[in-house]
């Protein structure tokens, strides 16, 4: 089980963490929900109406892991417009999906960060230095969410475009600066990975 997921019976994942693989995730996640923003004050009171009707930003955010995690809809990065008028048009239409849909994204990836940090908060120590986290199937879901936008956070500080990048980062030299953020980027793959293979029938 160290380093990787594993299944539970009747559903759900197990982990064992270390200390510092704890602090790592921990860290990354609470990085991450500074990032996305805060949500609603804990004191304002629920209103679904207003909450349906309520409408997000219709430009994409000016931090690039931003515009990551939140890309436009209508872009094709294979694709070029054809004319000014397409590509006045895929902005036009980027703009208000991202309008009505961006708030709940947020929310949703804020939700993720936040059963991330709560999970390893509630993990009772397993003796030198570490303890396994598990998980149920909503909350490997969750998990899934959150280790997928860490990595495209980190993804996306590092440059990485295309599954050449990642090929170079395993030849990058141990004083490279970004060394420490490409080692957090593959182990993060990893569990991601094997995450991914407990929630399969």
């Amino acid at each position: 089980m160290p380093g990787h997921f594993e299944p539970l019976p009747g559903g759900g994942a197990a982990v064992a963490l270390d200390d510092v693989e704890i602090s790592i995730i921990r860290s990354l996640a609470v990085q991450l929900l500074e990032l996305i923003g805060p949500g609603p004050a804990p004191d304002t009171p629920a209103d679904p109406l207003a909450e349906l009707f309520a409408e997000g930003p219709s430009e994409p955010p000016a931090d690039p892991v931003l515009r990551r995690l939140f890309p436009d809809a209508y872009s094709d990065p294979g694709r070029a417009p054809d004319s000014p008028e397409e590509a006045e048009e895929r902005q036009a239409h980027s703009a208000e999906f991202r309008r009505y849909t961006e708030n709940d994204l947020r929310a949703g990836k804020r939700e993720n960060a936040l059963a991330v940090i709560r999970a390893l908060d509630a993990l009772a120590p397993a003796g030198e230095g570490g303890a396994v986290l598990k998980l149920s199937p909503a909350e490997s879901r969750r998990w899934l969410g959150a280790l997928n936008d860490l990595r495209l956070a980190i993804g996306s500080r590092l440059e990485i475009t295309d599954e050449d990048d990642t090929d170079l980062l395993y030849r990058l030299p141990d004083e490279d600066p970004r060394k420490p953020m490409v080692m957090a980027y593959l182990w993060l793959g990893g569990l991601q990975e094997t995450l991914v293979s407990t929630l399969l029938p």
